[in-house]
């Protein structure tokens, strides 16, 4: 019944945005926006560039909706038969995102993203919003008007923007810019409260950020040394974005990201959608709410971080490569020795991840493509760490081979499928992990996504 009741919801969304995506083609247009259809794909910052003029206040309303098949095996290295969730081919829950998008001013738009319906959180939940700053005209000042010229300010509680791949990700219902299946293993995504400035020129820009280094609001100031110290985390970037030659682009970005100590840093596990490999490696009994996040990696830094990533990306023609190579360090509450008085701080355990992917757009508007990604992390991790006992670290290492295809039917909807399989080394038989001892899943994923 319940199965019934989850497929019948989802070819209802189906229907309904099929239908919205037609009413779509007539929303108003928003300044310095980022579309959510195929215009959207490898746009990363927006621009300073004022192609659209101000006439009031305009509201634009958008959804993203996926629904999946995946067919995925997986297995791994224990003696004794595996507890392993037994899977076959099927149909995931289908998620749904909902989109608000403002212009309140001049240079002055609000961005709201809701997820009806997700692998993690099945109810309906606001993601985050920001507001966003590209004109100062309200101010009535010639100087400040002059001064921004170049700046952009977002405030909010949004999308922290560490790196590239966050641009390029699946985000609940909206996946349509991924031209993969699932994001890199070690996904560097959150949402905290905070503010972004951003000077742009010539295809040059730099940020600044600051927020308060949680995944939620937080006043708590604990006095003892038991208690979760709070810090700020502050992060920066700087870039460069420029179409050199008519057929070629060049984009090459650095982003660092510090927090000193959090009560829950969530760098790597920020999503609240879910992961796109439904319950890979996942020992039964599974609940989507309790196994929302098969197949990525979090290294476990949620008391302090630091972190630093490169991303290049290059498009010549319909060939389009993009990279990430990332180094993170940090460590638990426990690590750092808080309310600990067994042992001291432990050194700081460090995670570093590679990922390469190479596509091939073609047709009259690139409207299929084709691809490959290979991903890979090493990493120490920590487990049986407790108030009064002193863990065990481990070398680990993961690595996923995709391959992908795509066609956009229409640019707000699209067809994609990718065959994947990733393994597991160094994780020990027995302990939290064992589960990954030894292990392997692949198979094959297909998704029909419709975003505007």
């Amino acid at each position: 019944m319940k199965t019934r009741s989850l497929f019948a919801n989802g070819l209802t969304a189906l229907l309904l945005f099929s239908s919205l995506g037609l009413w779509a083609q007539g929303q108003p247009a928003i300044q310095y926006f980022r579309n959510y259809d195929k215009r959207g794909v490898n746009v990363f910052e927006t621009t300073k560039t004022d192609t659209i003029p101000y006439d009031g206040l305009k509201i634009r309303f958008g959804a993203g909706f996926t629904q999946g098949y995946q067919n995925l095996n997986h297995s791994n290295g224990l003696l004794a038969p595996s507890p392993l969730y037994e899977m076959g081919g099927g149909f995931p829950l289908a998620q749904a995102n909902f989109n608000i998008d403002v212009q309140l001013y001049d240079g002055v738009s609000l961005n709201l993203v809701s997820y009806m319906s997700s692998h993690h959180h099945n109810e309906f939940w606001v993601k985050g919003g920001y507001l966003q700053i590209d004109k100062v005209g309200f101010m009535k000042s010639e100087f400040f008007d002059k001064l921004w010229k170049n700046l952009t300010l977002k405030v909010g509680h949004m999308e922290v923007n560490y790196g590239d791949a966050h641009f390029r990700r699946s985000d609940g219902g909206h996946t349509l810019w991924n031209p993969f299946i699932e994001n890199n293993i070690m996904d560097a995504f959150t949402t905290e409260i905070g503010a972004e400035l951003y000077w742009k020129k010539d295809g040059l820009f730099i940020m600044g950020g600051y927020t308060d280094g949680e995944i939620q609001g937080n006043v708590a100031a604990p006095s003892t040394p038991a208690g979760a110290k709070r810090a700020p985390s502050f992060y920066g970037k700087v870039g460069f974005d420029k179409q050199l030659k008519e057929n070629l682009r060049v984009r090459l970005t650095g982003s660092v990201v510090t927090t000193s100590s959090s009560a829950s840093n969530t760098l790597f596990g920020g999503d609240r959608a879910g992961s796109n490999y439904q319950y890979v490696m996942e020992n039964a009994p599974v609940t989507l709410t309790g196994n929302a996040f098969s197949g990525r990696f979090n290294p476990g830094f949620r008391d302090n971080l630091t972190a630093f990533v490169i991303n290049p990306f290059v498009k010549f023609g319909g060939l389009e490569v993009f990279g990430t190579f990332e180094s993170a360090s940090g460590l638990s509450s426990l690590e750092n020795a808080e309310g600990v008085t067994a042992y001291s701080k432990e050194p700081d355990r460090i995670a570093t991840q590679t990922a390469v992917e190479a596509l091939h757009r073609f047709g009259k508007t690139e409207q299929f493509y084709v691809g490959a990604r290979y991903n890979t992390v090493a990493a120490t991790i920590a487990e049986g760490y407790t108030a009064t006992v002193r863990g065990i670290r481990t070398d680990v290492t993961i690595d996923r081979t995709s391959i992908a295809a795509g066609w956009f039917i229409t640019p707000s909807i699209l067809l994609k499928g990718e065959y994947v399989t990733q393994n597991y080394g160094g994780f020990l038989a027995t302990g939290a992990n064992n589960r990954f001892y030894n292990g392997k899943f692949d198979g094959f994923v297909i998704q029909g996504a419709i975003s505007f």
